[in-house]
């Protein structure tokens, strides 16, 4: 029996139905100690530029959510946490840019999701079917290589 990656289960999930948010979020869940089901919820907004208003892409905000339920900052006293999480995140967005460009979802899919014009042609062009998954996918890929490097 194979076992499927993090970055096939992210695109899967999509697929599925789930936003770039809640795959990449989920694709880490067991990692983290979260149910799916808490990782879909929590994620939930975050889909389509934070809920198709044309700002930083969900799948990167699913994988600044992962890194910050991994690293982040969970008593008052540990900032050395809080800052490794924002160094992290900033070594991600870097890589993520230098992969496609840019972070936020009006770039990435060459539609604005806000504008009701430009959803409504990108629902006619398909364009989340047809870039979405890669983006997602591409994401978990970018954050395992962030995480690997700070094991």
């Amino acid at each position: 029996m194979t076992t499927m990656s993090k970055a096939e289960d992210a695109r899967t999930l999509f697929t599925e139905g789930f936003s770039c948010s809640q795959a990449v979020l989920a694709s880490f869940s067991e990692e983290l100690g979260m149910d799916k089901e808490t990782a879909y919820k929590i994620s939930c907004g975050f889909g389509a530029g934070i809920a198709r208003s044309g700002h930083i892409c969900g799948a990167v905000s699913g994988a600044i959510l992962v890194l910050g339920m991994k690293y982040g900052k969970a008593t008052k006293e540990d900032n050395a946490a809080r800052e490794k999480t924002y160094a992290l995140v900033d070594e991600f967005l870097k890589e993520y840019t230098a992969l496609h460009g840019s972070v936020m979802c009006p770039d990435l899919l060459g539609y604005d999701m806000s504008d009701p014009v430009q959803f409504a042609e990108a629902k006619k062009a398909n364009i989340a079917a047809r870039l979405c998954p890669g983006l997602t996918a591409d994401a978990v890929l970018v954050l395992e290589k962030v995480m690997a490097a700070h094991r």
